[in-house]
């Protein structure tokens, strides 16, 4: 699970840079034959258009007079839509909730809007009855820790728009990671309490695994090497640093994989990869530390990293190094997204983070993997495993677009509601999907989750048939009593509904796993393929999915991401349909929206 925090703010694929600054990613459109006679207006015109839009349709936006929209995004899409995701404030405050997609044909015209908010965001209210000072002080007691100064925010992200603080909180405890409390301005009442530290793991599953004492065999990388360096430059000739070359590491999970690193001298070569926007992994020598500058930079003498054992600190690197630039490599090849937020930035990572940290995660504040070393007990090897970095970094993709968040946070740290449930299944979907891009023979590419995490059921998740995962007590479909679902459990619906699109129903041996997923209705589903279901629920995530997309709204997103890819009358549209229907989830027991 990402680090939640709560902001204000195959198919062929094209990339466009608004004039704005705002890069957009956009897929290539269906073969329709659909006429294209009409120039398309410039990019520069398709903000101003999109936020005139907004305030033109105020009964299908819900923006009103007093409201501000702020562009996050911008995504021209190359058969003719234009699509801006917009934060908001009102009368100057962020508005929690308020966010929006506006889309456009290619002559700018309104076509329509996706919203979190379904109701106007003005508080009843507009004056705060509580200090700063107060609030901050219901807040540090509420998280347990030293709060930060307390900003005034319209919370309209569930039930009436009320006023309210939003203070940030750091643990009074050495690694208990630090927590975003919304505290009512009128009435002091704790509207949400998010911890920032939340993990791949629930805090509730390593309590079921602790009760259970059963420690995890985690898997380790076998096989031949491959080839190692490349050659020396030639005797005589000139050479430069810092210069991009071909590096190596020894892994803990993946035998020797490739890297490239940047050489700084001679014999000196740093865990940096130019060519991938700067990524770089660095040691937190077992801080509990968010600064990525902190760390130590990870040095070799000869361009190998580790020798693959966990005696060695860059063997651990080697492992997340290598998974950040696949993570990276996946979605720049397959979608044209350039970096983890979309702006050919950097993706970094820490490795040995904290002391005895049985986690990994993705933490917003400094755009950082961040890994534990395990707790010598449940694991005893750091949590550097491919699908884990595939899935934790594209919790930063869905921060960086829809940014969903959970719904309600118990005291233990467990996070609750279908939209944080939806997040974790695009982790998982994606992460699963950088495995099969990676294609590594010492990490055969599945639906499986966390297989190589050594637990004793062989996979954490699995999206083919989800209620297999007795850990997490994950459901094969959709009931009203998922919205109140942990996330990771209720992650099971819509991971369900992709894998049914992307390859069916029933009995099936994909690679060198077997697989049996099954119906809520008994009906037989025939999958399009993992590259188009991919693609739509790719499509659906940027274009049509805001903070509180529940599993129905995803059901409407993949419906109009799959219409815009492949057409209303394709066997794609079809299938995503029929899909959703297999998991429960249909237009007839759509949910009315005060109760989601």
């Amino acid at each position: 699970m990402r680090r939640a925090h709560i902001r204000n703010v195959a198919v062929a694929v094209a990339a466009t840079t608004a004039a704005t600054g705002l890069t957009g990613t956009a897929f290539a459109g269906p073969a329709t034959g659909a006429a294209r006679s009409a120039p398309p207006v410039p990019a520069a015109s398709v903000v101003p258009a999109a936020r005139a839009a907004a305030f033109a349709h105020p009964a299908a936006t819900g923006v009103t007079p007093g409201d501000r929209l702020q562009a996050r995004d911008v995504m021209i899409d190359p058969e003719g839509a234009r699509h801006v995701r917009f934060s908001r404030t009102r009368a100057g405050l962020p508005v929690l909730g308020g966010d929006l997609v506006v889309h456009l044909s290619r002559q700018l015209a309104w076509t329509g809007v996706t919203r979190a908010a379904d109701r106007a965001v003005r508080p009843a209210e507009d004056t705060a009855r509580l200090t700063p000072a107060r609030a901050e002080r219901l807040a540090a007691a509420a998280a347990g820790g030293e709060a930060s100064t307390a900003r005034l925010v319209v919370d309209a992200r569930t039930g009436a728009p009320a006023l309210a603080y939003r203070v940030t909180v750091t643990a009074a405890t050495e690694g208990g990671g630090s927590h975003t409390v919304v505290v009512d301005a009128r009435t002091g009442a704790v509207r949400s309490d998010t911890p920032d530290d939340d993990g791949f793991l629930s805090p509730k599953l390593l309590d079921t695994l602790r009760e259970r004492g059963v420690p995890a065999d985690q898997a380790t990388g076998t096989g031949a090497n491959p080839a190692g360096l490349t050659a020396s430059p030639a005797a005589g000739a000139a050479v430069r640093y810092p210069r991009t070359t071909a590096g190596s590491g020894r892994s803990l999970f993946l035998g020797k994989v490739p890297l490239t690193v940047s050489q700084t001298a001679r014999t000196t070569f740093l865990l940096k990869d130019p060519t991938r926007y700067g990524t770089e992994t660095r040691d937190a020598k077992g801080a509990y530390t968010e600064k990525f500058g902190s760390g130590k930079k990870i040095t070799s003498t000869t361009g190998g990293f580790g020798d693959g054992t966990t005696g060695n600190r860059a063997s651990a690197a080697a492992d997340a190094q290598y998974g950040v630039t696949e993570t990276l490599d996946f979605y720049r090849k397959t979608f044209a997204r350039k970096g983890i937020a979309g702006d050919g930035k950097a993706a970094r990572a820490m490795v040995h983070w904290g002391k005895k940290v049985p986690n990994a995660f993705w933490d917003s504040t400094c755009g950082c993997m961040l890994y534990g070393d395990g707790d010598g007990d449940l694991f005893k090897k750091p949590l550097v495993v491919l699908d884990v970095t595939g899935h934790e970094l594209t919790h930063g993709v869905v921060d960086a677009t829809a940014a969903l968040e959970p719904t309600y946070v118990d005291a233990d740290g467990n996070q609750y509601g279908e939209p944080g449930a939806l997040n974790e299944s695009l982790a998982d979907i994606f992460g699963s999907g950088v495995e099969f891009f990676a294609d590594n023979a010492k990490n055969p590419p599945n639906y499986l989750v966390g297989e190589k995490l050594g637990l004793a059921q062989k996979f954490l998740r699995r999206l083919d048939h989800p209620s297999l995962d007795r850990l997490e007590g994950a459901v094969d479909s959709w009931s009203p009593q998922t919205y109140s679902t942990e996330v990771h459990a209720g992650s099971g619906v819509s991971s369900h509904a992709y894998y049914l699109l992307a390859e069916g129903s029933g009995r099936k041996k994909i690679g060198a796993t077997t697989y049996d997923s099954p119906t809520y209705d008994g009906s037989v589903v025939k999958g399009i393929g993992r590259a188009k279901a991919t693609a739509i629920y790719y499509r659906a995530l940027t274009r049509y999915m805001v903070s509180s997309t529940d599993f129905h709204d995803a059901r409407t997103a993949t419906l109009k991401a799959a219409k815009d890819l492949y057409g209303s009358g394709s066997t794609a549209y079809r299938t995503v349909n029929q899909s959703w229907a297999a998991v429960n989830v249909t237009q007839a027991n759509t949910p009315a929206s005060a109760h989601r």
